[in-house]
C-alpha cells in the first residue's frame, strides 16, 4: 500500500497495525479552547452542527492538533428526530429535550422530508472529504434506532431510560414501529454521508447497557442488523462500526448478529474478553475517558494495558465513551504519542 493509506480502513479489512491507528470520540468538543470559540459563535449548538462552515472547522481543529488518523463528522445523534419535527433543542445545563411521542405521533410522523432537513449535514461531509488529508479516515455517523427512541419519547435522557422500556412493554406494536422506522430512515442518512465522502461510518448505541438479554436482541440487535442489512445491498463496499455502549456479555456474538465490519468497546469490558472478541474481527476501543482527565501514571497505564493485551490483533485504538470537557488537550498529546511509540 502507498504511505498515504487509510490505516483505520486497513484495520476495518481486517489487518493489523503496530501502532495501531487512533481516534477519539467527541474529539471535537468543549475540552478544546479553539472549539469553545466557535461555540460561542454559532449560537445555538443545532446551528453549530448544521452550518457547514462551523461544522467543518471544528470537525478539523483535533486533526490540526493531535493527526489522529480519523476524523468524526461533527454533529449529532438527535438531527434525526429533529428532521422529524420533533422541537429538538439543546439546553445548557439541562442536555438535548424534545416534545415527547406517544402512539399517535409515532403514526404520524412524516419522513418526507428528513433528507432535505439534513443536506447541510452532508454538505459538511464532502467538504470535509476534500479539506482533509488524504490519509485521514472520514467517518460519519448516527444514533442507532433503540438510544435515538429513548430521547424520543421521554423527551429528553433519563438514567435508565425507564420511559422507553415502559412504553415498549405497554406498546409493542407502536414501538417497534418506530424502531424500524428509524432504522430504515438512518440507513438512508449513512448511505448519503457515504456517498458524500465518508469512508465508514459509525452506529452509536449509548443507551444499550439498561436493556435485559431479551431486549437487547429486539431493541438493540435486530434494528441494527437492520439498518447495516440495507446499507451493505445498497453499498457492498461500506465500513460499519457498531458501538454498543455497556452491553457487556451481550456483545459475544453482537458482531456476527449485526454484520458490523467492527464493534466499539467502552472500558467496563475486561480486556479478555475484548481478546476473544477480536478473534472474530477488528475492535475499537477502550480506555476509561477518566484517565485521560486523570493523566500521569493512570493515562500510561491504561494505554499500556490495551496495547499489550489488544495490539497482536485488528485494533482501533479509542476510549470506551467521548472524551470528556475536564480532560487537558496535553493528556490527549502525552495519549496520541505514547499509542504512537509504541510498536511491535
Amino acid at each position: 500500500m502507498s504511505e498515504t493509506r487509510r490505516k483505520i480502513m486497513s484495520v476495518l479489512n481486517g489487518e493489523t497495525l503496530s501502532p495501531p491507528p487512533i481516534w477519539l470520540m467527541r474529539q471535537a468538543g468543549r475540552y478544546l479552547p479553539e472549539y469553545r470559540e466557535v461555540r460561542a459563535k454559532a449560537g445555538s449548538f443545532l446551528d453549530l452542527c448544521y452550518t457547514p462552515d462551523y461544522a467543518v472547522e471544528v470537525t478539523l481543529q483535533p486533526i490540526r492538533r493531535y493527526r489522529f488518523d480519523a476524523a468524526i463528522l461533527f454533529s449529532d445523534i438527535l438531527v434525526i428526530p429533529d428532521a422529524l419535527k420533533r422541537n429538538v433543542r439543546f439546553t445548557e445545563g439541562h442536555g438535548p429535550e424534545m416534545d415527547p411521542i406517544d402512539e399517535a405521533g409515532i403514526a404520524a410522523l412524516d419522513t418526507n422530508a428528513v433528507m432535505d432537513h439534513l443536506r447541510p449535514v452532508l454538505e459538511t461531509v464532502s467538504r470535509l472529504r476534500k479539506e482533509l488529508p488524504v490519509e485521514t479516515t472520514l467517518l460519519g455517523f448516527c444514533g442507532a434506532p433503540w438510544t435515538v427512541a429513548t430521547y424520543m419519547i421521554a423527551g429528553h435522557g433519563t438514567p435508565d431510560q425507564a420511559p422507553a422500556r415502559l412504553f415498549a412493554y405497554r406498546h409493542p406494536k407502536a414501538f417497534e414501529a418506530l424502531l424500524s422506522l428509524l432504522a430504515d430512515i438512518s440507513a438512508d442518512y449513512l448511505i448519503a454521508q457515504i456517498d458524500a465522502g465518508a469512508d465508514a461510518v459509525q452506529i452509536f448505541d449509548s443507551w444499550a447497557g439498561v436493556l435485559g438479554e431479551r431486549e437487547f436482541e429486539a431493541f438493540a440487535v435486530r434494528p441494527v442488523a437492520r439498518m447495516i442489512a440495507s446499507i451493505k445491498t445498497r453499498r457492498p463496499q461500506a465500513r460499519i462500526i457498531a458501538f454498543a455502549k455497556g452491553a457487556g456479555y451481550l456483545l459475544k456474538d453482537y458482531r456476527q448478529k449485526t454484520k458490523a465490519d467492527a464493534i466499539g468497546l467502552d472500558w467496563s469490558v475486561p480486556l479478555a474478553f475484548a481478546a476473544e472478541l477480536q478473534k472474530d474481527g477488528p475492535i475499537q476501543g477502550n480506555l476509561d475517558p477518566m484517565r485521560v482527565v486523570a493523566g500521569g501514571g493512570a493515562l500510561e497505564d491504561g494505554i499500556d494495558a490495551i496495547l499489550d493485551r489488544l495490539g497482536a490483533g485488528p485494533l482501533i485504538f479509542n476510549l470506551g465513551h467521548g472524551i470528556t470537557p475536564q480532560a487537558d488537550p496535553e493528556n490527549v498529546r502525552l495519549l496520541v504519542e505514547r499509542v504512537r511509540g509504541r510498536s511491535g
